[in-house]
């Protein structure tokens, strides 16, 4: 009898939503993967958490959890559950036990970019529109890195400061994307996450977006998972 392939839950960051992952959930159903997208609300680490079990709750056996950016925090906290066999970090925060994505850009490193975070309002974080582009989505064309930049979904303090209590890689497979010209989370810092959590690595030379610009490449990443695990 042939063991059940994993269902991919594909899980968005802050700034942003599930829509961006249309060519990556495309590519993965042409291959024949079972695809789920969350619809994370980014108010609250909690909340997201929430809503990746709501997921997980609808599927008939194991699943993969891909997260990019913020979204590898929820991945890391949500991948605890013993349906997840994996996990995928796209350019994302492999957070560790008493991390969160504010702890861990909080002492960048000389010379790294910073993102341009607008000060807080009513307890949400969004970008400067008109340095969107440049930090994260440099390798999109104009026009849509301007709807992006438009479209914003405002990032929630909490969520942005919600720690990690278990860290899924301590106990699960992991793989890593690194975007190489990511503005918004250093290469570098990306390369130790990874690292750190022992993760397959792969490197491309992409943006902050780079699941939107580079759909296939991050489409072999999660294959490649889904098939190990």
């Amino acid at each position: 009898m042939s063991e059940i392939r994993p269902t991919v839950v594909l899980t968005h960051g802050g700034f942003v939503d599930g829509s961006g992952w249309r060519g990556v959930y495309d590519r993965l159903r042409a291959l024949g993967h079972d695809v789920r997208v969350v619809q994370n609300p980014t108010i609250t680490l909690e909340g997201d958490v929430g809503a990746v079990k709501q997921v997980l709750d609808d599927i008939d056996g194991p699943a993969i959890l891909v997260g990019h950016s913020y979204g590898g925090v929820v991945i890391t906290e949500a991948g605890s559950d013993p349906r997840v066999t994996g996990l995928v970090y796209i350019t994302a925060f492999a957070a560790d036990k008493g991390e969160s994505v504010l702890s861990l850009v909080a002492n960048p490193a000389p010379g790294a970019p910073v993102p341009p975070i607008l000060p807080p309002r009513d307890g949400f974080l969004l970008l400067d529109r008109d340095k969107f582009a440049a930090s994260f989505a440099g390798d999109l064309p104009a026009d849509q890195a301007a709807f992006m930049a438009d479209s914003q979904v405002p990032w929630g303090l909490a969520a942005a400061d919600g720690a990690v209590t278990e860290a899924a890689w301590q106990s699960k497979p992991s793989w890593y994307l690194v975007a190489a010209d990511d503005k918004m989370i250093p290469p570098a810092a990306q390369r130790q996450m990874a690292q750190r959590a022992g993760a397959t690595v792969r490197e491309v030379e992409g943006s902050h977006a780079v699941y939107v610009s580079q759909p296939q490449a991050v489409v072999d990443l999660i294959h490649t998972a889904v098939e190990a695990a």
